[in-house]
């Protein structure tokens, strides 16, 4: 007999996300149906604006990962109206990037993934002596002594004591499927506690390039800040010696916390190297461009499409191809002038609310019709996975030579073979990979911007085409992102200097959208189908794959007034700089 467990909302993510999975009679998971709960509506907020402004109101798509839709949105309206950037700005660019994909994957791991397979509860049994010496074996990290992780637990049992586990709440501590020792699980508690203060050190570099974080401050055609060693409020040497102290923190933590730890408490976990693969497919839009961010060859992370796990025949794709670049609604809550089961390219979308869902509180969702307020984008009518597993395949099929390295020294760190990386353990170890190439990126940028400055080439804004008078009646243009949850596309249509569309297709679209019109699962979806529940009614088991995504609802829907009630009016300096 089967049965049908619900999950919602599932915790230690970004927004609301529900599951409905069904069971067999060895509670195994036969089928996943992944729901968003909340509507989306920046589309419609944007239309109208000056594209200028857009990034502005697109960054607050997310609160976590604060620049990813402002990068893509000046890239979207600068490839429209075929703005170039200085290189100097490009570089800064790709600071930041690299900053926030470092910043976030650490966030992840210790304080939204790790608690999967670490028991706080459990740490309170170990021996300080015993974690120090683990420490100590594992990297030079200073935090080391036995008095140390005495102390840390000392502040665990205190919290377990007061009956208020408050960060440390609403998990299943003590379920069977813990398997990692006492001293391990003090080791990892202590580093969860210690990236909490190391976030403070990451933002700086974001907060001096941008003006303040969250949400920095971005502009078309290059980057707000000057370059002049002379000035209080640009860039110079005080502020440099900033950002360089806080690269080498950065790198301190990756190197000697961050990778031992994964690699210390995956060996507990291989069974997940066989577990929570889903499609087969990846893509990415690619990232870190060079100068000219046309040339694609120059990309770090290269735009590929991957079918059938075959790295040997990886092809680019093409993000303005109207045939295979579309979006679906055939059980979205959402209508389309053609009807469900058409797609639109994003250049032609349309984001028309349809509900048709049960009026809360209801038991289960008609998974036989709409369910989700996540569209269903594909490429060519087939589903992909997005995100850090799918750059670290497209940067090893192209032999990226530290991807390469590295992903061969944590298989053979774990004696697994290659098609362990298909998994849910393959995508945790995966973000690790990337996160210790990007924060090595970061100081090659650092140095690389220093060789500009001291050549004298300081220009970090093209302000040729920030007139609209310079702009043809009619442009459209793509700009994209590998946010750290995979890839990011904004899709713009500019017409008599304002948006006439605007679409965005994130990465937690792209891996939890709902089925599509050819009753085709999403990643989530398939990813949970053959896994075995221990205690169905704590499914812990769902949440190991399901985090190992990383989920990020809030990018993927937006919640409107649910009367329709206009809220008020924003506006930006171009109110007042550029008024009608």
């Amino acid at each position: 007999m089967t049965q049908r467990i619900v999950i919602d909302p599932i915790t230690r993510i970004e927004g609301h996300l529900r599951l409905e999975v069904e069971l067999d009679e060895a509670r195994t998971i036969t089928k996943a149906y992944s729901s968003g709960t909340m509507v989306r509506g920046i589309e419609i907020i944007l239309q109208g604006r000056d594209p200028r402004e857009a990034w502005a109101f697109a960054q607050r798509a997310c609160g976590v990962c604060t620049t990813v839709h402002a990068i893509a949105s000046i890239r979207a309206v600068e490839d429209a109206l075929g703005i170039r950037i200085p290189k100097a700005a490009n570089i800064i660019r790709n600071m930041i990037i690299a900053q926030q994909y470092v910043h976030d994957h650490v966030m992840h791991f210790y304080h939204l993934h790790a608690l999967d397979f670490v028991d706080v509860v459990s740490a309170l049994a170990a021996d300080p002596k015993k974690t120090s010496d683990i420490q100590q074996s594992l990297s030079s990290w200073p935090m080391s002594s036995p008095a140390y992780f005495a102390d840390v637990r000392k502040k665990v049992q205190a919290i377990v004591d007061s009956g208020q586990l408050s960060l440390f709440s609403n998990a299943y501590w003590g379920h069977p499927a813990y398997k990692l020792p006492p001293e391990v699980n003090l080791l990892a508690v202590a580093h969860y506690l210690e990236a909490l203060d190391w976030q403070s050190h990451v933002t700086k570099i974001h907060t001096i390039f941008g003006g303040k974080n969250p949400h920095p401050n971005f502009v078309v055609g290059g980057v707000p800040l000057p370059i002049d060693m002379n000035g209080d409020q640009s860039l110079n040497a005080a502020k440099l010696s900033v950002i360089a102290d806080s690269i080498a923190k950065i790198n301190q933590f990756v190197d000697q916390v961050y990778i031992p730890d994964l690699l210390a408490i995956a060996p507990y976990y291989l069974d997940y190297a066989a577990l929570g693969e889903g499609l087969g497919n990846f893509l990415t839009w690619g990232e870190f461009p060079g100068e000219d961010i046309a040339d694609l060859s120059k990309y770090v992370v290269p735009r590929v499409l991957i079918l059938n796990r075959d790295l040997k025949n990886v092809v680019v794709p093409d993000p303005r191809d109207f045939e295979r670049m579309k979006e679906f609604i055939a059980h979205s809550w959402y209508t389309y002038q053609k009807g469900d089961q058409a797609g639109l390219a994003p250049w032609e979308g349309e984001t028309v609310f349809n509900f048709t869902g049960p009026k809360p509180p209801f038991q289960q969702l008609d998974v036989a019709g709409k369910y989700s307020w996540l569209k269903a984008p594909r490429w060519n009518e087939t589903p992909v996975e997005v995100g850090p597993l799918a750059r670290v395949l497209a940067m090893y099929a192209v032999g990226h030579k530290p991807t390469v390295g590295l992903v061969n020294v944590v298989l053979d760190k774990l004696k697994a073979p290659a098609s362990a990386l298909f998994s849910t353990l393959g995508r945790t170890a995966a973000r690790g990979i990337e996160t210790k190439v990007f924060s090595d990126l970061l100081t090659g940028f650092f140095d690389e911007l220093m060789e500009e400055i001291k050549g004298g080439r300081t220009e970090t804004f093209n302000g040729e085409k920030w007139d609209p008078s310079t702009w043809p009646r009619r442009a459209q243009g793509f700009g994209f992102m590998e946010a750290p949850r995979g890839a990011l596309g904004h899709w713009v249509v500019i017409e008599g200097g304002k948006i006439k569309n605007y679409q965005m297709v994130v990465p937690t679209t792209w891996n939890a959208s709902p089925r599509d019109h050819k009753d085709q699962p999403g990643a989530y979806e398939a990813s949970l189908v053959g896994t075995h529940l221990a205690v169905p009614d704590q499914p812990l088991e769902i949440l190991r794959t399901i985090h190992s995504f990383d989920p990020c609802m809030a990018c993927a829907i937006h919640m409107i007034d649910a009367e329709g009630r206009s809220a008020g009016e924003v506006g930006t300096g171009f109110n007042v700089v550029c008024p009608d």
